[in-house]
């Protein structure tokens, strides 16, 4: 049976939200290194301890990919979760419009998410992000 992943949430956050594996330091250091990025415009904690505050995300769903929250309630997962945080800057806003507007490149960067996801540790040694300061949660 295929798993079905909510895509709103009950009590949206008053601010975008990006919840990342806690536990995984290659996740905690990509969580900064979109931080630095997106400043107060994103707010950014561990999905361990947003359990209680939004109870409709699956925890296995959140072990496997960061989610993004915005203030409406919906929900975005993945490569898709990154590209709209990092579209609250200037810099990057191009990035969410090509992932809607041109399929192959959507395709391409879930592709390349699932990639690096399911090879954390290689990443990690791979690109150590050299600079990056871990989030207070890591």
């Amino acid at each position: 049976m295929m798993q079905v992943f909510p895509t709103i949430v009950a009590n949206p956050p008053e601010r975008p939200i990006l919840l990342w594996d806690g536990d995984c330091r290659f996740c905690c250091r990509c969580a900064a290194w979109i931080q630095q990025r997106t400043g107060s415009r994103v707010d950014f904690a561990p999905y361990q301890e947003m359990l209680e505050r939004f109870p409709e995300l699956d925890e296995a769903a959140l072990s496997y990919a960061v989610h993004y929250l915005d203030e409406h309630g919906r929900v975005l997962r993945a490569g898709e979760a990154v590209l709209v945080a990092l579209e609250r800057t200037p810099k990057w806003s191009w990035a969410a419009r090509w992932y809607y507007h041109i399929p192959p490149f959507a395709w391409m960067i879930e592709a390349g998410y699932w990639v690096v996801a399911r090879n954390r540790s290689f990443f990690s040694k791979l690109f150590p992000l050299k600079g990056t300061r871990p989030a207070a949660s890591c």
